[in-house]
């Protein structure tokens, strides 16, 4: 009676996958500060999210 919460649950977990949480140190033009950003992108997007300015 539980597959089709497992099949459910099965899927959930293999779409994470294809993602990940990327940590950019950036610096402010204004002060001089650095600060970090953050963001959860496709694996196929790693290169681009630090490559960007």
């Amino acid at each position: 009676m539980a597959k089709k919460v497992v099949a459910t649950l099965k899927t959930a977990a293999t779409s994470t996958r294809n993602v990940t949480k990327c940590i950019k140190m950036v610096k402010s033009d204004k002060t001089g500060a650095y600060a970090f950003k953050t963001e959860i992108v496709p694996n196929e997007e790693i290169k681009n999210f630090f490559n960007e300015k």
